[in-house]
């Protein structure tokens, strides 16, 4: 008999447990974010996340490839909704490209190991954080330089973010056009 009150305790604290796990993953809201606001660089991000698409632009200081990224579920709830679900995060890493003539082609471009540097934007459906420059229009905004990951460079989101964005206000200011993950397949 007291081995059995033994394993009902034992379960039941394990079932306790269980119940707290799941009220607080489901309170989570970015693994990427601390208490403060602070947007940190996603690392490992091109194997644990799913490519969405890629720009090219040919010329000027954000020349080359432009990969986007994001989170499976994000994807999964994009493709129900039609909206970034909260907590989605979009990483965009910038890569120095180059030309060269293939049996494919001449003038060929092609993305190298070179990387300029990384945008990375948060969804924040709730405003969590109001009183944070880099936070506003429903996005947390970070840039990452590629000599040091550990920094987000930018110092407020309508300054250093937001002009390139506006042209894509109708669509939660990204450019979903580019992105044909986000499509039913």
């Amino acid at each position: 008999m007291q081995a059995v009150k033994q394993r009902l305790i034992k379960f039941g604290a394990i079932a306790l447990l269980l119940v707290v796990a799941r009220v607080v993953a489901a309170d989570a809201f970015s693994p990427y974010v601390d208490d403060s606001g602070n947007i940190h660089f996603p690392s490992g991000f091109r194997t644990s996340m799913v490519h969405l698409g890629s720009w090219f632009v040919p010329t000027g200081d954000a020349s080359g490839f432009h990969d986007v990224y994001t989170e499976k579920e994000t994807v999964d709830a994009f493709r129900k909704t039609g909206t970034f679900p909260d907590g989605a995060t979009l990483v965009k890493e910038l890569r120095v490209s180059e030309a060269n003539n293939y049996t494919t082609g001449s003038g060929v471009s092609y993305a190298t190991k070179g990387i300029k540097q990384w945008f990375v934007m948060i969804k924040d459906a709730k405003g969590r954080f109001a009183d944070n420059p880099l936070w506003g229009d429903g996005w947390g905004w970070a840039l990452y330089k590629y000599a040091d990951r550990d920094k987000n460079v930018a110092t407020s989101y309508k300054t250093d973010c937001l002009g390139c964005h506006l042209p894509a206000k109708t669509k939660d200011l990204v450019y979903t056009e580019g992105y044909p993950t986000l499509s039913a397949e």
